[in-house]
């Protein structure tokens, strides 16, 4: 398995597509962030055209299992951010 890329390595790339300076790509890579942040905290999705969606999910109160004890333990409400892939990115991938 590839590592994966590094920010500083996502930002040079980012500014080679874009034919802008590292700087900038830096500056619209965290305004994308800071904006998908905001808004999936907030209790809303974003749809990333061609990626996949990000959004937040609340988890019900449950029962759990602590695998060290085997004790049952009490979980409250909790919220996870998920995303779902689209379509085309699992047939590049896949194809």
């Amino acid at each position: 398995m590839a590592k994966p890329l590094t920010k500083s390595q996502l930002v040079t790339a980012l500014a080679d597509a874009m034919g802008a300076d590292k700087k900038s790509a830096s500056a619209a890579l965290d305004a994308v962030c800071g904006v998908i942040t905001k808004e999936v905290s907030g209790g809303g999705a974003v749809t990333l055209p061609g990626i996949g969606k990000i959004y937040c999910r609340e988890r019900p109160e449950r029962m759990v299992r602590n695998p060290a004890t085997g004790e049952q333990i009490h979980k409250d409400a909790d919220k996870v951010v998920k995303m779902t892939i689209a379509k085309a990115l699992k047939e590049s991938v896949n194809g």
